[in-house]
C-alpha cells in the first residue's frame, strides 16, 4: 500500500482498496478504482481545465507543467485527475488535489454493502424517445449503405426523477461490487449556472458515477496498453442461453466487422508513439453482469518516454468505439441525430501522474446525479447489418450495470 498526498498534511494511510472506498464522501473530489490500484483525491489544489478544439493540445503540457512544479517543490507525487467529455470543444474538468490516497485494486468479495430502503422513480423518461430513436438508426443505416459511414455510434439519455437522494457512497459500493472487472469512478463536477445566475446556495453537487469495462489506454513507464471493446451481446441469467449468446458474438461477423474498425483505428493512432506495438489478431470475450463485449488487449513500447498517458489518450480519444468512422462524418452524424449533449458520457475519466504514467477508462455504464435527480446514459454501434430493435435492447442492457446499483428495476420493455 502506498499512501502520498500534494500537500503538507498527508491524508490517512489506508491499508486496503475497500478501506479507501469506505473513505469516499460527497466532498471527495475524485475516486478511481481499476485492477491495477485504488485512488481516492480529496479536495482542490489547482484546476486545470480548458475548452477543447485546438487548446486541447496544450492541455497535457499545462498538466505536465502544473505536476512538476509541485513535484519540484516537495509536494510528493502529485496526480492530475478527473475527467474529459465526448465533444472536444467542451471544457474538459482535470484538478490537482491536495490529497490523495493510493492503494491496491478493491477486493470486490470483502465488500458488504449495507441494505438501503427501496428507491424507486417519481418521474422517467428516455430520449430519444423509442421511435424516434428507431427512426435514428434508419438514418444512419442509409448512410452506411451510401458508403458515407461505416459505423455511427447511438445513445439514449434516460433521465430519472427518485422518491429520495442518492446515497452516493453506497452506489459506489454497489458499483464495486458488481463489476470487480471494470473501473469503478466517482468525479465531483463543476457547478453548472445559467448566465448571470447565482444558482441554489445549497443545490446538491453534480457529481459523474459509474462502472465501465473498458481502458482506453494506460501506461506505466515505457508501456502502453490498450483493451478497446466492441461488439456486444446482453447477458442471460440462464447458464446455457448465455454461453449460446456469448458463442454466437464471438462467431458474429456483423459484431466482428464492428470490432476489426475499433481495433484499427486504436492500434494506427498508437503506432506513432511506440517503437513496438502487439495487436492480437483475434478478438476475445469479456462479459460484466450485464454485457459480453468483444475484447481486444493492445501493448506496446513508447518510442519517446516524455509522452504521457493524457497525451496517448487524446490522441486516441473518440475511437470509433463510442464515435464511429470515419470520425468527423460520424461525429457530424451523432450531432444530427441526437437530441441532447453527451457532456461526459463516451469521454474519458482517470489521472496522470509527473512522471506521465496513468489510467483512462472510457466514461460509459455511467450516470450524472445531483441529489434525486439522475441521467443515465447508453449507446450501441449502428453498423451494416444492425437491427434497430435489437440495437434498442441492447441500450437498455446496458442501462442495467447502474440500474442495478441504484436499486432499480430494469427498463419497462415499451420504453
Amino acid at each position: 500500500m502506498t499512501s502520498v498526498s500534494t500537500s503538507t498534511t498527508a491524508a490517512a494511510p489506508a491499508q486496503s482498496g475497500a478501506e479507501i472506498l469506505a473513505e469516499y464522501n460527497l466532498e471527495s473530489s475524485f475516486f478511481f478504482a481499476s485492477q491495477a490500484r485504488t485512488i481516492l483525491a480529496q479536495g482542490v489544489r489547482e484546476i486545470i481545465a480548458e475548452p477543447g478544439g485546438s487548446a486541447t493540445g496544450e492541455l497535457p503540457k499545462r498538466v505536465a507543467a502544473a505536476l512538476t512544479a509541485l513535484a519540484s517543490s516537495g509536494h510528493g507525487r502529485p496526480l492530475a485527475v478527473g475527467a474529459l467529455p465526448f465533444d472536444g470543444r467542451s471544457p474538459a474538468h482535470l484538478l490537482v488535489p491536495r490529497t490523495v490516497q493510493i492503494t491496491g485494486p478493491v477486493d470486490a468479495a470483502s465488500l458488504s454493502p449495507r441494505v438501503a430502503s427501496r428507491v424507486f422513480a417519481r418521474r422517467m423518461g428516455m430520449s430519444p424517445q423509442r421511435e424516434e430513436y428507431l427512426r435514428g438508426i434508419e438514418r444512419a443505416l442509409a448512410s452506411i449503405r451510401n458508403d458515407e459511414l461505416s459505423k455511427v455510434v447511438l445513445s439514449r439519455m434516460l433521465e430519472l426523477r427518485l422518491s429520495q437522494p442518492v446515497d452516493l457512497p453506497l452506489l459506489l459500493q454497489r458499483l464495486a461490487k458488481q463489476n470487480a472487472a471494470g473501473y469503478t469512478f466517482a468525479v465531483k463536477l463543476p457547478e453548472v449556472r445559467p448566465a448571470g445566475s447565482a444558482g441554489e446556495e445549497n443545490a446538491p453537487a453534480r457529481m459523474l458515477l459509474g462502472a465501465s469495462p473498458e481502458l482506453l489506454v494506460s501506461r506505466s513507464g515505457n508501456t502502453v496498453f490498450a483493451n478497446p471493446l466492441a461488439g456486444s451481446a446482453p447477458r442471460s441469467p440462464d447458464p446455457e442461453e448465455d454461453q449460446r449468446r456469448a458463442n454466437a458474438l464471438l462467431a458474429s461477423e456483423k459484431d466482428r466487422r464492428e470490432h476489426a474498425v475499433v481495433v484499427e483505428a486504436v492500434a494506427a493512432a498508437l503506432r506513432p508513439f511506440c517503437r513496438s506495438l502487439s495487436v492480437p489478431p483475434r478478438a476475445s470475450l469479456l462479459h460484466t453482469p450485464a454485457m459480453w463485449h468483444l475484447s481486444t488487449q493492445i501493448t506496446g513500447e513508447l518510442a519517446d518516454p516524455s509522452v504521457s498517458s493524457l497525451e496517448l489518450a487524446l490522441a486516441l480519444h473518440p475511437t470509433p468505439a463510442v464515435c464511429g468512422y470515419p470520425t468527423a462524418r460520424a461525429r457530424a452524424a451523432i450531432g444530427e441525430i441526437e437530441p441532447f449533449d453527451r457532456g461526459y458520457f463516451t469521454g474519458l475519466v482517470g489521472y496522470c501522474d509527473a512522471a506521465g504514467d496513468g489510467e483512462w477508462a472510457v466514461t460509459i455504464r455511467c450516470a450524472e446525479i445531483s441529489g434525486d435527480a439522475v441521467r443515465l446514459y447508453a449507446g450501441g454501434g449502428i453498423v451494416a447489418g444492425s437491427a434497430p430493435e435489437r440495437e434498442r435492447a441492447e441500450i437498455a442492457a446496458k442501462m442495467r450495470t447502474v440500474l442495478s446499483a441504484l436499486g432499480l428495476d430494469p427498463l419497462p420493455e415499451d420504453l
